[in-house]
């Protein structure tokens, strides 16, 4: 892959099509237990074939997203731990939710708000697969008793909705920060859109002579 001269690389490729993997599993199971939730949103089925091509897919798609987003806890993991600079992001949210964030800590790769989602999607998604098993009736049925499956479902749908939320909040927080969705795109960023939401990570490439994680890639 060749990144524009000059430019730091966010992402490399693989890292863009596991994520994009993962979130096209997630919007799928997103509109598919809903229309499983309330008899309201049944429509919602059709875009599956109806309601038991629906109930038939929707663990399926569970099981690639777990593997896949098993990927992103692989290659992020350590860009992912909390320290006393996302405590001191956290504390001028307000300025940061303002676009005023000269002064503020520096970033490594990660902000505080991208490491919640992660740490929040690293236990939701484990935790709605379990859930999903117990109540696969097809399969694991003859292994579980209707008050387990009871229990179950009533978890997988919190953490369903927990899930969404999470999701709702990072799609927005994307948005919101101008250039971040190129760096899931096209995978690079722009050394001054770097210098001014993760300027620690930019010390710690320039210190390396990286230009990202793949230092090796050809600029055009």
């Amino acid at each position: 892959m060749n990144y524009p001269l000059g430019t730091l690389i966010r992402n490399t490729t693989p890292t863009r099509i596991n994520h994009w993997i993962t979130a096209a599993c997630f919007v799928l199971l997103m509109l598919s237990g809903l229309s499983m939730f309330h008899p309201m949103l049944f429509f919602l089925s059709g875009l599956f074939g109806g309601g038991e091509w629906t109930r038939a897919i929707h663990p399926w798609i569970g099981i690639v997203l777990l593997i896949s987003y098993a990927g992103l806890i692989v290659q992020f993991w350590r860009d992912n731990f909390w320290n006393r600079d996302d405590i001191a992001w956290l504390r001028s949210i307000g300025r940061v939710l303002a676009n005023e964030e000269e002064g503020l800590a520096e970033l490594g790769r990660f902000n505080a708000g991208q490491k919640f989602v992660y740490w929040s999607m690293a236990l939701l998604v484990p935790g709605l697969f379990v859930t999903g098993i117990v109540i696969w009736e097809a399969y694991f049925s003859a292994y579980t008793t209707i008050e387990t499956q009871r229990v179950a479902l009533l978890i997988h749908s919190v953490a369903a909705a927990a899930a969404i939320l999470v999701w709702i909040t990072h799609v927005y927080a994307a948005i919101w920060v101008r250039g971040s969705v190129r760096g899931m795109t096209r995978g690079w960023v722009t050394p001054g859109w770097a210098w001014r939401h993760h300027r620690k990570w930019v010390r710690q490439l320039a210190a390396t002579g990286s230009r990202g994680p793949t230092p090796h890639d050809t600029p055009t």
